[in-house]
C-alpha cells in the first residue's frame, strides 16, 4: 500500500483477496502480461486489481483463477467472498463528509485487532467528545457548510460505536502531555473531553499512556501517525501517517518496524497507565 488515491476505499476483505489473488498468480507462475491476456486487460488492470486499488469484478476473478489452475471449489468459495467484499462499508453512508483518503483509514479501523496509535496534537477521533470533535472539525482549512460539518462529527461519533462491540479491537493510545493542555472549543469543552479521557481508562481494551513535557524531543516527534493489525494472516501490519493534502499507508516491513520500535520505546518512556489515570483525574477535579 502506499499514498491513498481519489475513489479509494477499499474494505479490509478486499484488501485481503487482492493480496490472496497476486499470491495465486504467482504460485501458478503466470506473469502480469499472461493474466492480463487472460482476461483481454492491461498489466495495470491486473496489478491493481492486487493491490486492492479498484474492485474485483466478478467475472475477471472467476476468469483468472481459472487460468490460475485454481480448484472448482475454491474459485466458488473465492467469487462468494469477492462479491462481499465488494459492497459498501457502513461508512458509505457517510461519503458526503469522508475524504476518500480517510475511508481507506476507516475501513481498517473497522477490522482491525489491534490500533496503536501516537498523537502530539489532539485526541484520537475515537475518544473524543462531541463537542471536542466539532471544535477540532471546524477549525480546519477552508472551513466547511455548517451541514457537512455536522456530518464529519456524525461520523467520528459513528466511529466510536467500534470500542463497544463484543469484538471491539484494543485501543493503545500514546499522547503528549500538550493535547490536555491546548484549549479546544473552550474551558467548559476541555474539561468533558478530559472527563471523557478518564473514564475511558475504566475500558478493558483501551490503554493510555501521557507523554510528560520534560520527555523533550524524542523518537515519535515527527507527527502523529497509527499502527494496524489485523487477525487475518493475509495482512500484514499496517501504518497510517496524514498530511494536509492526503494520507499514506504502508505495509513494508522496514517502514512498519521502524513505527513499532518507536511505540514500544514511547511506552516505556510514557507515564504508565496507573499514572496516567491519576494525571486525568486530578485534571478532572481541577477543572470543576
Amino acid at each position: 500500500m502506499s499514498e491513498a488515491k481519489a475513489g479509494t476505499a477499499p474494505t479490509v476483505l478486499r484488501i485481503v483477496l487482492s493480496k490472496r489473488l497476486g499470491a495465486l498468480r504467482e504460485a501458478a507462475g503466470v506473469t502480469f502480461d499472461a493474466a492480463a491476456k487472460a482476461i483481454d486487460v492491461t498489466p495495470v488492470t491486473i496489478r491493481r486489481m492486487e493491490k486492492a486499488e479498484v474492485g474485483l469484478k466478478l467475472p475477471y476473478v472467476r476468469q483468472l483463477l481459472e487460468h490460475y489452475a485454481v480448484p472448482a471449489r475454491e474459485i466458488a468459495e473465492f467469487v462468494s467472498l469477492a462479491r462481499d467484499a465488494n459492497k459498501p462499508g457502513w461508512w458509505h453512508d457517510y461519503r458526503d463528509a469522508l475524504p476518500d483518503w480517510f475511508s481507506v483509514y476507516v475501513s481498517l479501523e473497522d477490522e482491525a485487532t489491534l490500533i496503536r496509535t501516537y498523537e502530539p496534537h489532539y485526541v484520537p477521533g475515537l475518544l473524543q467528545t462531541e463537542d471536542y470533535a466539532r471544535a477540532v472539525l471546524g477549525a480546519g482549512v477552508g472551513r466547511d457548510a455548517d451541514g457537512e460539518l455536522e456530518r464529519r462529527v456524525a461520523l467520528r461519533l459513528k466511529r466510536q460505536e467500534l470500542l463497544e462491540q463484543p469484538n471491539a479491537p484494543a485501543l493503545w493510545v500514546l499522547f503528549e502531555e500538550a493535547v490536555l493542555h491546548r484549549p479546544v472549543g473552550g474551558r467548559q469543552v476541555m474539561r468533558g473531553q478530559i472527563e471523557r479521557l478518564f473514564q475511558a481508562t475504566r475500558l478493558f481494551n483501551v490503554t493510555l499512556q501521557i507523554l510528560p513535557f520534560e520527555m523533550g524531543p524524542h523518537i515519535g516527534a515527527f507527527g502523529p501517525f497509527t499502527l494496524f493489525r489485523f487477525e487475518m494472516p493475509e495482512l500484514p501490519d499496517i501504518v497510517y501517517t496524514e498530511s494536509l493534502s492526503g494520507a499514506a499507508y504502508q505495509d513494508q516491513r522496514p517502514y512498519v518496524s521502524a513505527h513499532l520500535e518507536a511505540l514500544d520505546r514511547l511506552s516505556t518512556q510514557a507515564r504508565t497507565v496507573e499514572e496516567t489515570r491519576k494525571i486525568l483525574e486530578d485534571a478532572c477535579k481541577d477543572s470543576t
